[in-house]
C-alpha cells in the first residue's frame, strides 16, 4: 500500500503552526485537535515538526518559562519526510530508523498531509484483516 492510499482514507490535512507561536500556543492547538505533533511552516515554507514529546523534554529541561519562548525554540528542523508514492512498508522503517511518531508528506516540495504511527498501525491491521477474510473464503471455499 502507498502513502496516497493512507492519506486518501485519512485525509490530507495537517495542523500547522508558525515558528513564531508560543509552545503555550502550541500545547492549546494540540489539545484542542487532539494530535500529538505539528508541522511548523514558516515564510520559506516547510520549517520542521514540533511534537508533544520536543515539549516534555524542553520543559524538563527549562522549567515553565519555555511556555513563552517561540515553537522555534524547539522543533525539530532536520525532518524524515516521505511521499505519497512510498510504501507503507518505506514508512515504517524510516520511522524505526529515525524513531519518529509523525512523518510530514512532500509531494513535489509541497506539504501534502502527514502520516503518524497510528496511520500505520491501522493500515496494517486492515491490510491484515482483508488478508485474513481471503483466506477465509479461500478456505471455505475448498470444502
Amino acid at each position: 500500500m502507498r502513502i496516497a492510499d493512507v492519506l486518501s482514507n485519512k485525509g490530507a490535512a495537517v495542523a500547522t503552526i508558525s515558528p513564531e507561536a508560543t509552545v503555550s500556543q502550541l500545547l492549546a492547538g494540540l489539545h484542542e485537535m487532539n494530535i500529538g505533533a505539528m508541522v511548523v511552516v514558516g515564510p520559506e515554507g516547510l520549517a520542521g515538526i514540533v511534537s508533544e514529546r520536543d515539549v516534555v523534554r524542553k520543559l524538563h529541561e527549562r522549567g515553565s518559562s519555555l511556555l513563552a519562548q517561540p515553537v522555534s525554540e524547539i522543533m525539530t528542523t532536520v525532518l524524515a519526510t516521505c511521499t505519497p508514492r512510498d510504501t507503507v512498508d518505506h514508512l515504517s522503517v524510516l520511522m524505526t530508523q529515525n524513531r519518529v511518531r509523525h512523518v510530514p508528506v512532500l509531494d513535489g516540495g509541497r506539504l501534502a498531509g502527514i502520516v503518524s504511527i497510528g496511520d500505520v498501525v491501522k493500515t496494517r491491521m486492515e491490510e491484515l484483516e482483508a488478508e485474513q477474510q481471503q483466506l477465509q473464503a479461500y478456505i471455505t471455499q475448498e470444502r
